[in-house]
C-alpha cells in the first residue's frame, strides 16, 4: 500500500506545482489585457478553471497523500531531518498557493498585483519544490 500511496502522492505533486508555475503567467496575462477585453474575460475564466479543477485540488489530494505516507512511516522518519525540510518546504508551497489566489482575487482592483511581481514570485515554487525533493532524494543531512 505505500508504494501506492507514495506514487498518487508524487503524481498530485506534479499536477499541483504545474498549476503553481502556470497561475502567475495566467495571472500577468489578464493583467496586461485590456480590462472587460476578450482576453481578460478568456485569463479569468481559465485561472478559475486551473484553481477549482486542478489547483486546490491537488494540493488538498497531496497533503491528504502525504500525511498518510508519513503516518506509514512515522517511526522511521520523524526523526529525520530532510522529513521536516520537506514539510517546511510544502507549507511554503502551500502559503504561496494562497498568496497567489489572493493576488488574483486583486486584479481588476487598485490593489492588483504588479505583473513584474509576478512574474519575479512564479519561479519560488519551483525553488522550494527543489529543495523538497533534494532533501527527500539525496537525503544530504
Amino acid at each position: 500500500m505505500l508504494l501506492w500511496v507514495k506514487a498518487f502522492h508524487i503524481i498530485f505533486v506534479i499536477a499541483w506545482m504545474a498549476g503553481m508555475l502556470m497561475l502567475p503567467r495566467l495571472m500577468v496575462y489578464r493583467l496586461e489585457a485590456t480590462p472587460g477585453g476578450e482576453t481578460d474575460e478568456m485569463m479569468k475564466k481559465a485561472i478559475t478553471r486551473l484553481r477549482h479543477i486542478i489547483l486546490t485540488p491537488s494540493m488538498v489530494i497531496v497533503w491528504i497523500l502525504g500525511i498518510t505516507l508519513a503516518a506509514l512511516q512515522w517511526d522511521f522518519i520523524h526523526k529525520e531531518i530532510w522529513f521536516w525540510l520537506k514539510i517546511a518546504m510544502v507549507v511554503g508551497i502551500s502559503a504561496l498557493h494562497g498568496v497567489f489566489i489572493g493576488m488574483n482575487r486583486k486584479i481588476g482592483t487598485d490593489k492588483a498585483p504588479n505583473p513584474k511581481t509576478l512574474r519575479m514570485i512564479n519561479e519560488i515554487p519551483f525553488i522550494l519544490a527543489i529543495i523538497a525533493i533534494i532533501a527527500v532524494v539525496v537525503e544530504p543531512f
